[in-house]
């Protein structure tokens, strides 16, 4: 049996009116015009279990068919909650159609009316003794069903009366239901107004964040305001960064990023990725954000929680502010680069400069390793040169003075391996497993290594090796920067080899070795203006025409090669031999008395007579000059030792005389 349905509306309980007038007199129309529609149906469980619990508690006391069994349905036949002294008896477990066969519930549902179904009606076991009654609940808008409201009674005990008795507990319900649902919808919109307030405020503080974080342009300082910013927001969660750059930081929250390492898998997807990842559920969750720039990723900032609430809101503020830190780490890295990339080239420019600024090969090795160890802070600088005559590698410069001339064969040691590759080298510790040795680096304790080889037209003409001992010293950045100063101090000892080469044929003798006649009257000269004394031979070969005459010029020029061989054999290292001219040679001898000096003149004299073949004689001529002289120059010296030796020949050759 089936009610009309204009009868719902019909029936008030004093109780229930008083509640829904309530419930709507002290709201805005706009909260009271708010309505349930069809598209919540799927989400008005929970809303509809806690409504039915208000109305039972308000109900209490009231002859709402007392002691039968009440069941609140959805539209989708499913129980939501029931009530009643024996709440599961006469129900059946399911009230769809094809379960419960006709019942008052379903023809309420179905027909949008209240209905009345009696025992013999009922086709299942647990309702062929029970009437069954029904009434719908409708939104109060729109007019659609969103519940309803089923009784069973005893078969017989169901009436009409008890039918509209439903129906005020229905009203009752309904007024119950939206009282909820308003102040659902207030809370949800104070939610969403709270929420928006939130969100406000973050953003209003993300902004002042990137703002501080934008104002720096150096690394550490944007680092710093990303960790003292996440501490705020969030005191009790553990922050990490883990950089995949060649960057070192004070801050010991700021780690490198291991690529294989058990923990660092989340933060290793993460980086590749470009993609936040999150690890872990409940009390603690591991996010890992990556921080990247606009050229790449640089890191993965990684927040480990415990306590902490952290919702959707909270995950866009930190990706966000992470974006803006890789935007800003970014720009202050490339700062940082750009004043490193200019302190090299003004560092390069003034590096050759004064390489080019001396041509002696002793000035610029030296200066070269003293600014290597002050620019890359090392413990020891080696420069070696290449000589593939000899076949080795020898020390020309270093801080280490007993090293100084050290010589190593061609293939030894990471000078071999640069002679071989023609590329730089770099060594973070010496005392992990590499198989090159190095005598330079065990005598010294260094581990740490950065090296590059000499090139000169692309062929390695010596090498570079700056150590540290503690392992890890040197960067990426100084490995570049050896390499490209390596090129300029390549070149610059080249050049000083080249001029020192070059002097050396100037001021040389090609045949015989000696010093050439200018650079002996220079010397003179200078030792004249600072000493107090000297002593001059002149040296002449008899008879050197006839022995040209006789054995031919190939072996005068042997005859004048032993002499000079002999002579600087005879002197010593401060005495000065030159080739004055033609069969002439001349030593002078710095602050010599005149009776060394005849000493020296006839162990020369001798030793030509005995060592030379085809056996040859010498005539000598000594000179001196002394502080107290009343004329002291080059000439009278020379003039003095020429008449000497002028005597000689007179005398018969082969003996020494005084000028």
């Amino acid at each position: 049996m089936v009610q009309p349905r204009e009868n719902l509306d019909s029936v008030r309980h004093p109780r229930a009116g008083v509640e829904l007038g309530r419930a709507t007199d002290d709201l805005p129309s706009w909260i009271t015009g708010q309505d349930i529609t069809e598209a919540d149906l799927p989400y008005i469980h929970s809303l509809l279990k806690k409504s039915f619990g208000d109305w039972v508690e308000q109900s209490e006391g009231f002859p709402w068919l007392s002691g039968w069994p009440i069941v609140l349905l959805h539209p989708d036949y499913t129980e939501v909650a029931v009530s009643g002294a024996s709440a599961n008896d006469g129900l059946p477990a399911s009230w769809r159609r094809e379960a419960a066969g006709p019942t008052a519930a379903g023809m309420a549902l179905e027909s949008c009316r209240p209905a009345l179904m009696r025992a013999e009606e009922h086709v299942h076991p647990a309702l062929r003794s029970r009437d069954t009654l029904a009434v719908p609940i409708f939104s109060r808008s729109t007019g659609f069903v969103c519940a309803a409201i089923a009784c069973s009674a005893p078969s017989g005990a169901a009436g009409a009366g008890e039918l509209k008795l439903l129906q005020a507990a229905a009203l009752h319900f309904k007024t119950c239901l939206y009282r909820r649902f308003e102040h659902l919808f207030v809370e949800d919109q104070l939610h969403a107004a709270t929420q928006a307030s939130r969100e406000d405020r973050r953003k209003d503080r993300l902004l002042e964040i990137m703002r501080r974080m934008n104002d720096h342009i150096d690394v550490e300082n944007v680092l710093a305001e990303v960790f003292s910013s996440l501490e705020q927001m969030y005191p009790t969660c553990r922050t990490n960064l883990f950089l995949s750059q060649d960057y070192s930081s004070t801050n010991e929250r700021v780690q490198p990023l291991a690529f294989h390492h058990q923990d660092m898998d989340l933060c290793w997807r993460a980086f590749m990725d470009g993609e936040r990842r999150e690890d872990g559920v409940g009390e603690f969750r591991r996010i890992a954000f990556p921080l990247a720039g606009k050229q790449g990723v640089y890191g993965v900032l990684r927040l480990d929680l415990s306590a902490e609430p952290f919702d959707d809101l909270d995950m866009r503020f930190v990706s966000t502010l992470t974006s803006g830190a890789g935007t800003a780490f970014e720009k202050a890295r490339m700062h940082e680069q750009a004043n490193v990339l200019i302190g090299e080239l003004r560092l390069i420019n003034e590096l050759t400069q004064r390489l080019n600024s001396s041509l002696r090969l002793s000035d610029t090795i030296q200066f070269a390793t003293s600014e290597l160890m002050t620019i890359f802070s090392a413990d020891f600088c080696f420069i070696m040169q290449l000589d593939m005559q000899l076949n080795h590698f020898s020390v020309i410069s270093s801080n280490v003075p007993e090293l100084n001339n050290d010589v190593f064969t061609i293939d030894y040691g990471f000078c071999g391996v640069m002679l071989a590759t023609k590329e730089p080298i770099i060594l973070s510790d010496y005392h992990s497993a590499t198989p090159v040795r190095s005598r330079l680096l065990e005598s010294t304790g260094s581990r740490s290594l950065i090296a590059s080889p000499l090139l000169l037209n692309g062929e390695v003409i010596g090498a570079i090796m700056v150590t540290h001992r503690q392992p890890n010293h040197f960067s990426y950045e100084n490995y570049k920067l050896l390499q490209v100063l390596s090129a300029h101090i390549g070149l610059a000892v080249s050049n000083s080899s080249l001029h020192a080469e070059v002097r050396r044929m100037v001021i040389t003798d090609n045949l015989t070795g000696l010093y050439a006649r200018h650079y002996l009257n220079e010397r003179i000269q200078r030792k004249q203006e600072k000493d107090a004394s000297g002593s001059l031979i002149v040296v002449d070969i008899d008879h050197f025409k006839k022995i040209n005459d006789t054995y031919g010029h190939q072996v005068g020029d042997a005859i004048l090669i032993q002499v000079s061989s002999i002579i600087r054999s005879a002197i010593r290292e401060s005495d000065i031999a030159a080739r004055w001219g033609g069969e002439e040679l001349a030593i002078y001898l710095p602050q010599l008395s005149l009776e060394q000096t005849l000493k020296v003149a006839e162990r020369i004299r001798s030793r030509v007579e005995e060592e030379t073949a085809p056996k040859v004689t010498v005539s000598c001529g000594v000179s001196e000059w002394s502080s107290g002289d009343e004329r002291i120059s080059v000439e009278s010296l020379f003039y003095r030792a020429d008449m000497a030796l002028y005597e000689a020949k007179h005398q018969g050759r082969n003996c020494v005389t005084v000028g």
